[in-house]
């Protein structure tokens, strides 16, 4: 029998698909906000640790606010991004049963809550600093433009996604006047590309013929040419954070030639993250990933801790 793709179908591994069909209005809003997404968003926290800023209480408050309103810019963008990607998630395996997608909300619904969201969470950019408005506002551009045009490019679409993390990063350093180290702006948007380059071959195995009908970009990638790409990234990226943490600048900077006891996590990190991706076939949302596999889970933790056990010393 052929399958229907217009009916529902149990979510894949790792799927953000929001709510089951009968929630209220503010439920289902509320869930098309993507909160599993918003661990994105503790990128903002980079500056903060490793700008030795961590037991500073204003600092940590000022980037806790940050983290709050870059939760709000992404889950407007998210709802705006269902708005538009409606038909085509009606055809995708999991995202026909998303709130938009599905009808239980509406696109005005969801266009008048995009807009609140934006427009309230710029507003608390604004009591922080002017600069972090830039930042705030630059970021929402560029993720509309993703929604809009980018993510129809090859290419491009990855290194978009990649863009919306570096500006994250940007905006934790801007809050709290910490410089942006160049290493962490490099292994960020390596890490990003990693992540994006993940998800899209993901999403071409899930999909599999059905794939360009639902993106036409997706189309231009293969299974064979993402897996090329993404072993470029992930070489780059442990050899820029193997550099970072043993050159003489970091340091200098905080008083330890230790740092580099950290690289085997992240290099757990991402070979766990492969395994995922290729024999799991997971990936397609790195956030749901990372909450829900405890080996990686466990893996960022432990780097965290060792992180702030040799920056900040506190023995």
């Amino acid at each position: 029998m052929a399958h229907n793709s217009l009916q529902p179908t149990p979510a894949a591994p790792g799927a953000d698909i929001g709510r089951v069909p009968g929630g209220s209005l503010v439920s289902d809003l509320f869930w098309s906000l993507r909160p599993r997404q918003w661990t994105k968003n503790l990128l903002v926290f980079a500056a903060l640790l490793f700008g030795q800023r961590l037991t500073d209480p204003d600092a940590v408050l000022r980037t806790a606010i940050t983290f709050v309103l870059f939760c709000g810019l992404s889950g407007a963008v998210y709802l705006v991004n269902d708005v538009a990607d409606r038909d085509a998630d009606r055809q995708h395996t999991y995202k026909v049963r998303r709130p938009i997608a599905s009808g239980r909300v509406s696109v005005r619904a969801a266009l008048v809550a995009a807009a609140a969201l934006a427009t309230g969470s710029l507003l608390l950019a604004a009591t922080l600093s002017s600069s972090l408005v830039i930042v705030a506002a630059a970021y929402t551009a560029v993720v509309l433009l993703y929604t809009a045009v980018l993510k129809h490019v090859v290419i491009l679409d990855v290194m978009t996604i990649a863009a919306g993390f570096v500006l994250r990063a940007i905006a934790g350093g801007v809050v709290i006047g910490v410089p942006i180290s160049a290493w962490l702006l490099i292994c960020t948007s390596l890490l990003a590309l990693f992540l994006a380059l993940s998800k899209r071959r993901h999403e071409i195995v899930l999909m599999a013929e059905r794939a360009a009908q639902h993106r036409p970009s997706l189309g231009e990638y293969s299974p064979y040419l993402l897996d090329q790409m993404i072993s470029v990234v992930t070489a780059s990226t442990l050899i820029a954070y193997s550099f970072y943490t043993i050159s003489p600048e970091v340091e200098a900077r905080f008083g330890t030639p230790w740092l580099g006891l950290t690289i085997p996590l992240p290099l757990y990190g991402i070979f766990r993250y492969l395994y995922l991706v290729h024999q799991k076939a997971s990936g397609g949302s790195p956030a749901e990933l990372l909450l829900d596999d405890r080996p990686l889970l466990v893996c960022v933790a432990l780097w965290v801790v060792a992180v702030v056990l040799l920056v900040y010393r506190p023995w």
